[in-house]
């Protein structure tokens, strides 16, 4: 296997003010984008050659990655002119593939972050001779994913959407974003409109006799499309739990970016990062968070499982806990922020504005 797509198209709603300015597979885990860990252990596998399936805020890709020989690939880019879903995407981008008709194409979602031994995949969708193999994870709660039962043998019995109820759960086998695809089987993907590959392609290939194989792989695997679930993701990159040849630096409680500044007596631990020209202040506290570049952390601020946008600015003694403070906002001193909160680039909050304690 020498080539691969990566899909990174999608607008990242779900990590809005994160994705405003910047695309999902483009915000920054662990001190570089997303994509960056994606790509490098792409090439770790064997692979050479990627196509990049690009759509929202496409324009960004190509300047930071050119054509990828820094990572020792060959990069190529297409962008969708109108949003076609997996299937379709994949299918837009088929001309730019050099593979034959039976060799295998990796496909990866923009934004899982997965231990996936890839080698493996490629040599089960080779010695089973399968038309498409699927990543398959197992989740404690299966209820938000879709299910994939599979056989003794590993083939792919059924895809199964969302249960909404107990009996509906028959397996804690789910799709997990990373397939291996005959090369003729993408030509058979329509054209022109958007195909959703778990809905439309997989069940129809299914239902017409293909043979879709299954390697359940249990390493650590996380769908980055929240907030809390991207900050947690980070950390674990630089806590060494998740794989990526792309981390700069060592492994460790912490990452501090080239020109990043740290007072000699702030605090901090948890697989937190601290990015390009930002500064963390005196007495300040951070834990499992993400600090984007040129943002500020003013003294005695605490920060835990939380992402500061970049050139955003936390006020002395704030206490931020789980919370996304979009790019260039400012949150005054003395502010409390919990629990999922968002805000938005750009916005401005008052000293001692926001509490969830007594300001005695």
């Amino acid at each position: 296997m020498t080539e691969a797509i990566l899909l990174v198209g999608g607008k990242g709603t779900r990590l809005r003010p994160l994705t405003v300015h910047t695309p999902k597979p483009m915000v920054r885990a662990a001190g570089v984008p997303f994509l960056t860990h994606q790509l490098a252990r792409a090439r770790a596998a064997g692979v050479e050659h990627i196509v990049l399936a690009t759509s929202y805020l496409a324009e960004v890709f190509e300047p930071y990655f050119g054509d990828g020989s820094s990572l020792g690939l060959h990069i190529e880019y297409v962008t969708e002119e109108e949003p076609l879903g997996t299937g379709g995407a994949i299918r837009n981008v088929a001309s730019r593939l050099h593979s034959g008709p039976d060799e295998p194409v990796l496909i990866f979602n923009g934004d899982i972050l997965t231990g996936l031994d890839i080698r493996a995949l490629v040599r089960t969708h080779r010695t089973t001779g399968a038309d498409v193999s699927l990543h398959l994870t197992k989740v404690t709660d299966p209820r938000a994913y879709g299910l994939v039962p599979t056989d003794d043998t590993g083939r792919v019995l059924a895809f199964l959407e969302k249960p909404q109820t107990p009996e509906e759960i028959v397996t804690d086998q789910i799709n997990a974003g990373a397939y291996v695809f005959r090369r003729s089987v993408i030509d058979t993907i329509p054209t022109g409109r958007p195909v959703s590959v778990e809905r439309e392609t997989f069940p129809d290939l299914l239902a017409a006799g293909a043979h879709l194989q299954g390697l359940v792989d249990s390493t650590y695997w996380l769908d980055l499309g929240t907030p809390a679930a991207f900050v947690r993701g980070s950390a674990d990159l630089v806590l060494g739990r998740a794989p990526s040849p792309a981390v700069p630096g060592r492994c460790g409680d912490r990452l501090i970016l080239p020109t990043a500044r740290v007072a000699p007596d702030a605090k901090l631990a948890g697989g937190t990062v601290v990015g390009e020209g930002a500064f963390v202040a005196e007495g300040a506290r951070v834990f499992g968070s993400t600090i984007l570049p040129g943002a500020v952390i003013e003294p005695g601020a605490v920060v835990t499982d939380s992402l500061i946008g970049t050139r955003a600015r936390v006020g002395e003694w704030s206490v931020l806990t789980g919370a996304v403070i979009g790019d260039g906002a400012v949150v005054g001193a003395r502010n409390e922020l919990r629990d999922g909160v968002r805000v938005w680039c750009d916005a401005r909050i008052p000293a001692g504005s926001v509490r969830f304690s007594s300001d005695e």
